[in-house]
């Protein structure tokens, strides 16, 4: 190896880049990807001593990536070695003919959305144009090349993922990513979007520094931790880089090191050559960081001052972009300024990508606390005046420059904020609202800037600073109190988090009437507090807080907002909703293919849900879902539409994976209202698998954190999975009173939204406890309010209430009539909830051997939805027909479900239950409760009977479709 390689590639700090670019790295006329030399050597494993195995997972990796693509994350400490691993896969893809895209998170940009996604795209800015315009558009608009509406996110998630199977097409591509937990939010979760997308030939590494928080979700991705090198590699590495270090020496430099690169190679730097040889004694013991902070500062500080000046350039600019520098400094030849830092090894100058990087953090670090106040205010101001066709950067360092109060820095940072949540980056947005505020100089808007941060806080689920915000807000003006932004915020934060439900809806109402312009339908903060108002209504579900929210909707002017309006016509009162209400909410269901503002998405479908259009939502809703940059609470939203979605149109297992995601989501046991709402499914399939144990828990959970606040919608919600439980235990005392409770008989009040879906339960249980006049009333009560022509499922359970309560001579009529109604079939449980009903009347009246249909069809459907009370009693009463022998658990693959019959085809060709959820992007206790129900369905007992019960002769059945690695288990997912 000659001279510049072996000065490469020795391990001399965990994070070392390689030290010439120029002779390492070449550039292919007409590739756009920087691509490493293949002089990597063999000899480079004998250098990195003490991660030989770590060398050979690299090139296993790299092998991986050629012939099909892979992702790995490295993480580990600082000085571990991340980046040097990074090095050493960048030269063996060279080697293998893989082409290399390189970026590097900086901490500066963090707050600036897709700036690191701009850095590694940008080398394929040509390749962009055999994409389609649509992609085009997105991605020239996210990465500021080019102007126009705000592009969808996942419009550019896919969009990156397009651009790199373009380029994955000429050569294999390998990603790397150095400092992941420095990457801006969201250009990250596009980069994880495509990581998860798996293309072909693609391959995605990456470093994290370990123990650092972030939002950057890596969950599910395989990640190897670099631990620390044995003491005897500690040895050898000493030995090669420090020949004439004396062996206590080098023991006290292994012991104080602990194993870390970084450290075994630049402590002894700093130590003089008396001390290597043990002639003069070492110094005191100091904290590992501590240590090498000195030693950065001590080169830092020997450097010429106009080196340290254009490092803290550097530094401050985050990308450190030579363009940028050499901008700054007029004249001067930019590398001759450079050189003295490069050849102290304390940057690397990359001549492909035209930037400056920092070869380990701690350097960058040092360079800015070294400098003064004043040179870093300078150094921020001149950074913003060679920025102004950057106006997020510029906004941000003119911002850091300022040690006053700027009026006009504060409005730009507001710009920025709004830019952000135009981007769909709540969490960047508040941060700039609240950095805008602390510049701003009118106490007025200093309120208004920390309210609008906590307000936007709230609904992003960041709840623990929302009160220190508001308290802040009112400090700066204490005349604030009562304004719509501070009062919204403290509601949400109420309904969100604790207190009384009363008193949000109090608050807000006396800060809406107060309000300056009450009726201005173009005012955003009064159409969001009212937005806050109408969700305080639903969880309160008392008919006199409504109200003030109609007398505040019907106000507007010169109209209300459609989402707004739609609430006030459809979800305060679905019961009566009206015709034209109806068909508008149909128009803007059908709209929503095209929507790309997340929250109108939310909302159109929250009032879908109640006249059960939910299932036209779901391409939406999925968007949203798989949205990198949504927020936690906007995502928990959409999955609450789409597990009550799924629940109702018995998709069970994926409605419980659903609720459990959600819960994840919004914060695992806080009991706040959305995660009662994955409760509540939670709650009612537990009550039709005849889960009795767990239906109490949940309802019990429900209901202990309902009651104290008020919140009666919720108190309700644990009525209903009490009702329909009771009804599965044969228990209909018990269900008539809670049904009863949610909705009395004869009644459907303006403020219980959930009555309509509980009409079955009441008429049933009234039916069975010889109420015969409250039924009559209740299916009265349903014809009169003409709810059966909301949906057709409404109309299936008014029809078979009606049946339920008609004289045995017509009662056949109304059973012919309930499931004769088109478009049910999406409602399985429902309806075999009326066919069961029908096959009982049947047997009553003499009619077995016409009973034995519906009720073995009744029978087939509970099976394959695992409702086992529904099941029992649709076989007991087959029995009393005469069918004396009812196989509960048929062994046919026909009676499983598409994602049962995908898990069992799987677990039959030998693979394990981990290989089976890695496989279908399930978890390992998914799978086992899948094939739990699987082995009863098909009549076995074990695996090994698998194979024979999914057989065609067996099963008359062609085999199931297992779906590819990368495909989902169902197409709107």
């Amino acid at each position: 190896m000659g001279e510049l390689e072996a000065d490469t590639w020795r391990i001399a700090d965990g994070t070392e880049q390689i030290a010439r670019s120029r002779a390492l790295h070449c550039r292919r006329r007409g590739d756009h990807v920087h691509r490493l030399s293949s002089g990597y050597g063999a000899s480079c494993s004998q250098e990195l001593i003490g991660r030989a195995d770590e060398l050979n997972m690299i090139w296993s990796f790299v092998g991986e990536v050629r012939a099909g693509g892979a992702t790995l994350v490295l993480s580990g400490e600082p000085g571990m070695g991340k980046t040097v691993m990074l090095d050493a896969a960048a030269a063996a893809s060279c080697a293998t003919g893989l082409g290399v895209l390189r970026a590097v998170g900086a901490e500066f940009e963090t707050n600036l959305s897709f700036s690191s996604l701009n850095q590694l795209l940008s080398p394929l800015r040509s390749e962009m144009a055999g994409l389609p315009a649509e992609y085009q558009d997105a991605l020239r608009v996210a990465l500021g090349f080019g102007t126009g509406p705000r592009p969808d996110q996942l419009i550019i998630s896919n969009a990156t993922v397009a651009l790199f199977e373009r380029a994955a097409l000429m050569h294999p591509l390998l990603v790397i990513i150095d400092d992941l937990q420095w990457l801006d939010r969201v250009s990250a979760a596009v980069l994880v979007f495509a990581a998860r997308r798996g293309v072909a030939r693609l391959g995605f590494l990456w470093a994290i520094r370990s123990g650092r928080d972030t939002t950057i979700e890596c969950g599910g991705l395989p990640t190897h931790v670099l631990r620390p090198i044995s003491d005897d590699a500690a040895v050898a590495l000493l030995e090669s880089r420090f020949p004439i270090l004396a062996p206590q020496v080098r023991q006290r430099l292994i012991v104080e090191a602990e194993g870390n690169p970084l450290a075994l190679v630049e402590l002894p730097t700093a130590l003089s050559r008396p001390q290597l040889e043990a002639i003069e004694a070492l110094p005191d013991t100091l904290p590992l960081s501590a240590r090498l902070q000195a030693l950065f500062e001590g080169r830092i500080k020997c450097l010429p001052s106009r080196t340290r000046r254009v490092l803290l350039l550097a530094a401050l600019s985050g990308a450190g972009e030579l363009q940028v520098l050499q901008a700054l400094l007029g004249e001067t030849r930019l590398l001759d300024d450079l050189a003295a830092a490069e050849r102290d090894r304390l940057i690397f100058v990359d001549d492909v990508r035209q930037r400056v990087s920092f070869r380990h953090p701690l350097i960058r670090s040092c360079v800015v606390e070294l400098a003064t106040g004043g040179e870093r205010s300078q150094a921020h101001l001149a950074l913003a005046r060679v920025l102004l066709n950057q106006p997020d950067r510029h906004a941000w360092h003119l911002a850091e420059a300022s040690v006053e109060p700027d009026e006009w820095v504060a409005q730009l940072l507001d710009q920025v904020a709004h830019r952000m949540l135009s981007r769909g980056d709540v969490t960047g947005a508040v941060t700039a609202f609240t950095r805008a505020a602390s510049l701003s100089r009118i106490p007025a808007n200093r309120a208004r800037r920390v309210a609008e941060a906590a307000y936007r806080g709230a609904h992003s689920g960041e709840l623990e600073t929302v009160s220190q915000l508001l308290a802040v807000a009112r400090q700066a003006d204490p005349g604030f109190t009562g304004s719509l932004r501070d009062a919204s915020a403290a509601a949400f934060l109420i309904l969100s988090d604790r207190g009384d439900v009363f008193t949000a809806h109090q608050l807000l109402v006396a800060a809406v009437r107060s309000h300056p312009n009450p009726c201005d339908a173009e005012d955003n903060s009064l159409i969001e507090a009212l937005h806050t108002l109408f969700m305080i209504c639903v969880f309160a579900g008392v008919a006199e807080l409504w109200q003030p929210f109609h007398d505040a909707v019907s106000g507007l002017a010169p109209h209300a907002p459609a989402d707004l309006m739609l609430r006030h016509a459809v979800c305060a009162d679905p019961a009566r909703v009206t015709t034209s209400a109806l068909a508008h909410l149909d128009c803007l269901v059908a709209d929503l293919r095209r929507e790309t503002d997340l929250i109108k998405i939310i909302r159109t479908s929250h009032c879908a849900r109640f006249v059960d259009r939910l299932n036209l939502c779901r391409e939406p809703l999925w968007r949203i879902v798989r949205d990198p940059a949504a927020s936690g609470i906007i995502k928990a939203n959409a999955l609450r539409d789409l597990c009550l979605d799924d629940f109702s149109a018995g998709q069970w297992e994926d409605a419980e994976r659903l609720a459990d995601e959600g819960i994840k989501l919004t914060g695992g046991q806080d009991p706040r209202p959305l995660i009662s709402h994955f409760r509540y499914v939670l709650a009612l399939l537990a009550a039709v698998r005849g889960d009795e144990d767990v239906n109490r828990a949940l309802c019990n959970e429900l209901t202990s954190w309902a009651a104290p606040r008020r919140a009666l919608g919720i108190q309700r919600c644990s009525l209903h999975a009490r009702a329909l439980a009771a009804i599965g235990r044969g228990h209909y005392e018990d269900a008539f009173r809670l049904a009863a409770a949610v909705s009395p008989p004869g009644e459907f009040a303006s403020h219980i939204s959930d009555a309509l879906f509980i009409c079955l339960d009441l008429v049933e249980a009234a039916v069975r406890t010889n109420r015969r006049k409250e039924a009559h009333a209740h299916v009265a009560a349903m014809r009169q309010e003409r709810i059966a022509a909301l949906s057709p499922r409404l109309a299936l359970l008014v029809a078979g209430s009606a049946a339920l309560v008609a004289p045995d001579h017509v009662a056949g009529e109304h059973f012919e009539k309930a499931l004769a109604l088109r478009g049910t079939d999406r409602w399985p449980f429902d309806r075999a909830r009326v066919q069961l009903a029908y096959g009982e009347h049947l047997r009553r009246n003499g009619a077995a051997s016409g009973s034995r249909a519906h009720l073995s069809e009744a029978l087939g459907v509970f099976q394959r939805l695992g409702a086992r009370p529904w099941a029992n009693r649709a076989g007991n009463e087959l029995r009393a027909t005469g069918q004396l022998r009812v196989n509960h658990h048929s062994p046919q693959a026909g009676a499983l479900t598409p994602q049962e019959q995908t898990i069992a085809a799987l677990a039959a060709s030998g693979m394990s239950n981990k290989q089976i959820a890695e496989r279908l992007y399930l978890s390992h206790r998914t799978v086992e409760n899948h094939l739990h129900r699987v082995f009863p369905k098909l009549g076995i007992t074990s695996r090994a009977g698998l194979r024979d019960a999914l057989t065609p002769d067996r099963t008359n059945s062609t085999s199931p479709h297992v779906p590819s690695p990368k495909s989902s288990c169902r197409t709107d997912q």
